[in-house]
């Protein structure tokens, strides 16, 4: 990175980042009460709270949304007439899944291989130490020359919309003239990525009821409805035979344009098991980016352990629908239940429950912002230019920020490119891309600050 004194700042920065988001990853903070207790959650809030405040932050607050959790919010004021950015990160992470595979304690932040490994260290905790590193490297080189409101969520990976429905009451407690969704990630280390595309999602439950009770599978097994079996069958109707997602009148078949994805690097990125296919057809961008697609991400059953000879009275499992920009997750999530009752065999009782939803967003990635951006990540990444590419995950949160205020600019970047294995066991991010990613936060904000008075 060629040196200048907002680059020379995070660098001296960056042993108190590494302690700051070593206290951070310490909070199990899955807003799940039946994965972690709440405690873990208030605690973390609380520790955003006290760093916005030892930043000088005003106004800064806890704020109780409709479902149930916290987030963190704060102002920072500006030079007079100067432009607002209202700078975004989440608190609260994914559970730690099974423990047992992981190098090292999922929530004690653990350096490994040039990496830092632990829950919640690229998604999105590592994002809000991005926003305080930059802060702090202008307050050490003439102070910060836009107001700054910062928003962190509680519940974002539980997609429960407790912080959208907020912001829909209090309308004019994030508007600002540009947002940065510091909650995405580059392509891969090294390469400067905006976000200009996210995937809205559903995520519904669904039961399959046949029985009042268990039944011997000797004595009843043959003609007894099995609820299990039933699932399986409804399940699989979700995916043609060539394993692209199906979901009766919902479209499927749209190309993306632009940065594409090569197949082998998406292989060794989802770390595909050897001679094992990748399903769906077309580019490996269109399946991500352009078109919906549904995993499977639980299901209620016997377990294998101390399992019996019985025919299973009743099943369930979680269902998540990703949506492509362009449509409508209230629609497809009222096409996904029509597609789960049509397909549910032996006239088995079928109950569904929506658990999550977000809309689909799609950035205009030729505004002014955008513009400072791509010059700021030019001086952090010497010889790259700013690419932008789609996402197939989902932040309910933008397409509400684009609703509420429309003139506002959105921006995502953030730590989560392919080796930070989000979402995984053994996640991790790159204190590289921390650096340089805290470095062009930094020159943004003045960046657009001049741009905005030019």
């Amino acid at each position: 990175m060629t040196a200048n004194p907002i680059a020379e700042s995070v660098a001296s920065l960056m042993p108190r980042a590494r302690a700051e988001l070593a206290e951070l990853v310490a909070f199990e903070s899955v807003a799940d009460e039946a994965v972690a207790p709440r405690s873990e959650c208030e605690a973390a809030a609380r520790w955003v709270a006290d760093a916005l405040r030892a930043e000088d932050f005003r106004e800064v607050a806890l704020l109780d949304t409709p479902d149930g959790s916290q987030s963190v919010y704060g102002v920072l004021p500006g030079p007079a007439g100067a432009p607002t950015v209202l700078l975004y990160a989440h608190y609260d992470v994914q559970p730690k899944l099974n423990e047992a595979a992981w190098l090292s304690p999922p929530f004690e932040l653990t350096e490994r291989d040039g990496r830092w490994y632990g829950r919640g260290a690229a998604d999105c905790k590592g994002g809000f130490i991005m926003h305080l590193l930059a802060l702090r490297a202008l307050k050490a080189n003439g102070g910060v020359p836009v107001t700054v409101k910062v928003i962190v969520e509680g519940s974002e990976e539980q997609g429960t919309g407790g912080l959208e429905r907020y912001a829909e009451a209090h309308p004019e407690l994030l508007a600002a003239d540009a947002i940065v969704i510091g909650d995405t990630g580059n392509f891969r280390v090294g390469l400067p990525t905006v976000t200009a595309t996210l995937r809205g999602m559903t995520m519904i439950r669904v039961q399959v009821d046949t029985l009042e009770g268990n039944l011997h599978s000797g004595q009843f097994g043959g003609a007894a409805p099995d609820a299990l079996a039933a699932l399986i069958r409804v399940l699989d109707s979700l995916r043609d035979e060539h394993g692209s997602t199906v979901v009766d009148g919902l479209p499927a078949r749209a190309e993306w344009e632009g940065l594409q994805y090569p197949e082998e690097d998406f292989r060794r990125d989802a770390r595909v098991l050897d001679g094992v296919a990748l399903p769906g057809s077309g580019t490996v961008a269109d399946r991500i980016w352009a078109r919906p697609a549904v995993t499977v991400v639980g299901i209620d059953c016997h377990p294998v352990a101390g399992a019996t000879p019985s025919i299973p009275a009743t099943a369930r499992a979680q269902i998540s629908l990703r949506v492509p920009p362009g449509q409508d997750a209230a629609e497809a999530t009222e096409l996904l239940y029509a597609h789960l009752q049509k397909h549910t065999p032996w006239n088995a009782r079928v109950t569904m429950e929506q658990v999550g939803q977000g809309q689909a967003f799609q950035a205009d990635v030729t505004s002014p912002a955008y513009t400072s951006m791509a010059e700021a990540m030019r001086v952090a990444y010497p010889g790259e230019e700013m690419q932008s590419s789609g996402m197939g995950g989902s932040i309910p949160l933008c397409s509400t920020l684009a609703a509420l205020y429309p003139q506002a600019e959105i921006l995502l970047i953030g730590l989560s490119e392919p080796e930070a294995q989000i979402h995984a066991v053994n996640e991790s991010v790159s204190p590289e891309e921390l650096e340089r990613l805290s470095v062009a936060e930094a020159l943004f904000l003045g960046n657009y600050a001049r741009s905005r008075h030019a």
